[in-house]
């Protein structure tokens, strides 16, 4: 079994904020993947917990990979899709996906009618129906802790609420690494529908994270409603930091 990771909205780096989670994985002979997402400026590399490249030798940092520019025309969602599809479908290798946050949009159409892929593991985050986008679950202003660039076209979190927000449940060193990984996305996502929903054909489980502060334990219980088991951990928005042998274990009980 292999883990596919897909990251949340306005960070780069997937690697990082899934190295702990990885590091435990590959403690019990599990390796994983963290594609880049073209629409958060990455471009497109995808770095291996194993330390190799898919499509390449050897390990590349996030530094070795030539970035996108977003704005509003893009990269959007359907490039973001095509990098977490491509990872899939380069391994006949059975894969858990977890798709976290915005990483639930994507995965619900990049894991769709893939005989590879065993399990959807939704770290809050969302189930979308075909026809839904990223702002059909969200108000219609931006929240408070987001900063929009109109004539940019992008958005991303305000790296002064990234951790009280987000990460008040991990240590001051990990809030600061997080804080350089911030990165601005093309707006072209929030509003761009899926073409597929991968969890009417592949079992799901949902994490309710009961102490994050971004998306209220209560939202997430009603995205949570579509999945076909739930799942509540005492962890803010990023377990896979705070708790990563919870969510090791989570894993490791889905293949």
């Amino acid at each position: 079994m292999r883990v596919v990771f897909v990251h949340g909205a306005c960070v780069r780096d997937g690697e990082w904020w899934w190295h702990r989670t990885a590091a435990a994985l590959a403690g019990e002979g599990v390796r994983s993947v963290a594609p880049g997402l073209p629409s958060c400026g990455e471009g497109g590399g995808t770095v291996e917990g194993t330390g190799t490249t898919v499509g390449g030798a050897g390990r590349r940092s996030t530094e070795d990979v030539v970035p996108s520019s977003p704005d509003a025309t893009g990269p959007g969602l359907a490039e973001d899709v095509a990098a977490v599809r491509a990872v899939l479908t380069a391994d006949d290798e059975p894969a858990v996906v977890v798709g976290h946050s915005y990483g639930g949009i994507v995965v619900a159409e990049a894991a769709a009618g893939l005989d590879v892929v065993r399990h959807l593991l939704l770290v809050s985050s969302y189930l979308p129906e075909p026809g839904e986008s990223l702002s059909t679950f969200g108000p219609d202003e931006p929240a408070p802790f987001l900063e929009v660039d109109p004539e940019g076209g992008t958005f991303t979190v305000r790296p002064d609420a990234l951790a009280g927000v987000f990460l008040q449940d991990c240590d001051a060193g990990t809030q600061r690494a997080a804080t350089e990984r911030i990165a601005r996305q093309s707006v072209s996502v929030l509003g761009a529908p899926v073409g597929a929903a991968a969890w009417h054909d592949v079992p799901s489980t949902y994490v309710v994270c009961t102490d994050d502060l971004g998306t209220p334990a209560a939202a997430q219980r009603r995205f949570a409603e579509r999945a076909g088991r739930v799942v509540e951990l005492d962890a803010g928005h990023h377990p896979f930091l705070s708790q990563p042998t919870a969510v090791r274990d989570l894993v490791l009980g889905l293949g």
